[in-house]
Parts: structure tokens; C-alpha cells; sequence
């Protein structure tokens, strides 16, 4: 009979083949010619730009997992936490179904380093919520802040927006609701214990910067083609984001390209969302893969388990 370790670490294997996998196969979606154009057509001085945003967004996604460590009131170096984060969303951001397969990988360190399975599920939901959280206030602050007189942000008037951008922020403002008051929230078996009010407000900060790094990475590139908003840019890729989410389509193959097709005018974008794919997903792949495979070859000869104090 199999048991729960033999299936996590056949889940973490097919999610490491099928990342290799995904490397190849999106890559080849696209001509040399398509990636070379869309390359040349962006300055330098853009592509660093928008790398140095990429790198902020991966910086922020270490946060998730160092609050979401704090939350189960548990002590980790933030050098494990950043590994943990970084080799887990690097690959969950390619093979998709991120609960299922960055989970995998998450669950493969921080049971090394003395989490129990209850805890490791409670940080995995923690950085789940962290998502939606900044994805909902991300878009909020599109919709509210820009209402200027000439702005026609998807084609929606200031009325419709301000009620759009009030409905988006209800969801982080309910949260901290429950966090100053400390209530369980309960939905059949699964039950969530807010965190306290400090830890919450952190959360939704480092949430929402994620998803506004990756925006302004997104703009970068996309800004040399045309003249376009930050402000348009993110209310696309947040809601490209969720359609990527609800598809579970690894890394969001196709859906995040043809969403924000749909929604920002012109097609000469797609060179901008090629290099953006690029930098977001096959760069950090590249580095995470090879990375965790080193980290499992690592601790394979150290087959003892860490305790969050020994490596603290």
C-alpha cells in the first residue's frame, strides 16, 4: 500500500518532469524569429527594467512564506523560507494547479526543517489567501484611483468603476474585520484562524506589492509598443490572473496571453507578454528546477530531520 510520503514525493517528481517538460513545449509555441523580433524590439535598458521588477515580485513571494512561517508561530531563517518560496512557485508558476504542486515542493522542506503536515497545510493556505488578498486590492486601486475625467479604464464609466473598486476592496477589509476581532472562520471541515491584526495588514501589504511588481514589469515592455497606463496594465493582468487561476492551465499558457489580447488594444503586445513569459516563468524555472534538485540531492545525504531551531 502506498502511503501519504511515497505520494508526495511521486506528486513532487511529476511536477519536477512535467516543469522540465513545460520549458521546452512553451518555448516552442513561439518561432526564434517571434521571440528574436519581440527581443530586438524591446530597449535594454526596458528588459532590465522590467527584470529588476520581476525580481521584487519573487522577493515579495518570499514574504508570503516568511509571515506564512510567523503565522504557525514557528522560527525559520529567512534564507530558508526564500528557498522554500522560491523553488516551490518557480516550478508552481509552470506546471500550474500552484495548491497541488508548489504545495509538493513546500511540504518537501519545511518537514525537514520540523513543520508538521497540519502546519505545512496552514502555511499553504496562508500564502493561498496572501493571492487573493493582493490580487482584490490590487485591483481596488486600479479602479479607484484612477477616475480621472478622461480615463476609459475597459470602457466602464466612473460610477461603475468606483462601485467595482469598492467591492474589490470589501474582501481585504472583511479580513481585517475577522483579524481585530479574532473570529474562526468556518466552511464545512475546513476552518481558518485569522491572524492577529499586525500580521494581517502585512499580509495584504506584501500581497498586493506582488502583484503590483508584476505589473509594472508587465508595463516595461509592454509601454514600448504603444502608448498605454500602468493603471491599464494592471486592471488586465489582475484580471488575466484570476481567468489563469480558475483554468489552472499551467502557467497560465495561452489564457494570460489571449486575456490581455482581449481586454488592451493592438496585437503588437504579444512580443511584450513573450518576453514577459520569458522573464517571469522561464528564467526563475531554469534557476528554481536545477535548485531544488540540488537541495533534494543535498538533504538526501543529511537524512536526519532539521528542527526550525537547529537552522534557525
Amino acid at each position: 500500500m502506498i502511503g501519504r510520503k511515497h505520494i508526495l514525493q511521486l506528486a513532487v517528481l511529476a511536477a519536477v518532469c512535467i516543469a522540465a517538460f513545460l520549458v521546452y513545449r512553451s518555448l516552442g509555441r513561439y518561432t526564434f524569429d517571434e521571440v528574436a523580433d519581440a527581443a530586438e524590439a524591446i530597449p535594454l535598458a526596458r528588459l532590465a527594467a522590467a527584470m529588476v521588477f520581476v525580481a521584487a515580485s519573487y522577493l515579495c513571494l518570499t514574504g508570503f512564506d516568511t509571515l506564512a512561517v510567523r503565522y504557525v508561530k514557528k522560527t525559520l531563517a529567512w534564507r530558508q523560507t526564500a528557498l522554500a518560496s522560491f523553488c516551490a512557485l518557480s516550478i508552481g508558476h509552470n506546471v500550474g494547479m500552484a495548491a497541488l504542486s508548489s504545495g509538493a515542493v513546500r511540504y518537501r522542506f519545511y518537514s525537514r526543517w520540523g513543520l508538521t503536515g497540519g502546519e505545512i497545510a496552514k502555511v499553504i493556505g496562508f500564502c493561498g489567501i496572501t493571492v487573493g488578498l493582493g490580487l482584490s486590492s490590487l485591483a481596488a486601486l486600479v479602479l479607484l484611483l484612477d477616475l480621472g475625467p478622461d480615463t476609459e479604464l475597459f470602457g466602464i464609466g466612473q460610477d461603475a468603476r468606483i462601485a467595482a473598486g469598492l467591492a474589490c476592496l470589501l474582501l481585504p477589509a472583511v479580513y481585517l474585520v475577522i483579524s481585530i476581532f479574532r473570529v474562526p472562520v468556518r466552511l464545512r471541515k475546513w476552518r481558518l484562524d485569522p491572524p492577529p491584526l499586525g500580521l494581517a495588514v502585512l499580509q495584504i501589504g506584501i500581497g498586493t506589492l506582488n502583484f503590483a511588481c508584476v505589473a509594472a514589469a508587465i508595463h516595461q515592455l509592454m509601454a514600448v509598443f504603444g502608448s498605454i497606463t500602468y493603471f491599464e496594465v494592471a486592471g488586465a493582468y489582475v484580471t488575466a490572473n484570476v481567468a489563469a487561476l480558475v483554468s489552472h492551465v499551467p502557467g497560465g499558457l495561452g489564457v494570460l496571453e489571449a486575456t490581455m489580447l482581449g481586454i488592451l488594444p493592438g496585437t503588437k503586445i504579444i512580443g511584450a507578454l513573450v518576453a514577459f513569459r520569458v522573464l517571469y516563468f522561464f528564467v526563475p524555472l531554469i534557476i528554481g528546477l536545477p535548485t531544488f534538485l540540488a537541495s533534494e540531492a543535498y538533504y538526501r545525504r543529511r537524512p536526519y530531520r532539521f528542527s526550525e531551531h537547529s537552522m534557525g
